[in-house]
């Protein structure tokens, strides 16, 4: 089985061993990626969708892993019991949609040793939210895929009363891992956001009306921040 870039960053972050439910399954290939590869004993491939389910089925029939690979049909954790699984992947969809799997079924959650996070917007609020459920965010990479930057995370319980040190705003919008590591490709996002928020600043530098000139502000302000992050960790 082979993957996207994206799709074989988020399984690399799977720790061996570990029972998954892929939330969100699609047509299935992660599970199978990791299954094949002897990373983990065993998966429930996840989706909301029959249609998904029904391709997730078909290529675990095809790669001859029906004992290994079970689908269910669910809204996020609602169909998964607990101690069903050890970790849980959910990539590819928003900030928001993970948020809401997350606390709807803060038990089933929490029950699980890992999760692998990859989503496609609201990362911050992702990160946020993490942090204040009792999480502790212990790994993240980012790809840059098809023109897309691509940031992902993997959060794991914290002990009692050893919760997370408080995020700054830096952290919480590219990630404290990824800075911590000056990872490669969240420095060419921080380069071409400069890019972008310099081109959008010239482009309203023609333009006399108040709001034009409160966004010049704000456009400049996250500039000179963004600058002092690459000053800071590259």
């Amino acid at each position: 089985m082979e993957l996207s870039k994206r799709l074989k960053a988020v399984a690399e972050l799977v720790t061996p061993g570990m029972r998954l439910a892929d939330v969100g399954t699609d047509h299935g290939y992660i599970p199978i990626y990791l299954t094949e590869a002897g990373v983990i004993p065993s998966a429930i491939a996840m989706d909301i969708n029959k249609g998904p389910l029904e391709r997730a089925k078909e290529h675990i029939r095809e790669h001859g892993l029906e004992g290994k690979i079970q689908t269910r049909l669910s809204d996020g954790l609602k169909n998964l019991q607990m101690n069903e699984a050890d970790c849980m992947i959910a990539a590819g969809m928003g900030g928001g949609l993970v948020i809401r799997i997350l606390s709807e079924e803060r038990d089933t959650a929490g029950s699980l040793k890992e999760l692998i996070l990859q989503p496609q917007s609201e990362i911050d609020s992702v990160r946020k939210y993490l942090t204040e459920e009792g999480y502790r965010i212990v790994a993240e990479d980012m790809v840059y895929e098809d023109g897309k930057y691509y940031p992902m995370m993997k959060a794991v319980p914290c002990m009692a009363g050893a919760g997370e040190i408080p995020y700054s705003e830096e952290e919480l919008e590219f990630g404290r891992v990824l800075l911590q590591q000056a990872h490669p490709v969240l420095g060419q996002f921080l380069e071409r956001e400069m890019e972008i928020q310099n081109r959008i600043l010239s482009a309203l530098e023609s333009q006399e009306s108040v709001r034009a000139k409160k966004r010049m502000e704000e456009i400049s302000y996250r500039i000179e921040w963004i600058r002092g992050i690459l000053n800071t960790y590259y």
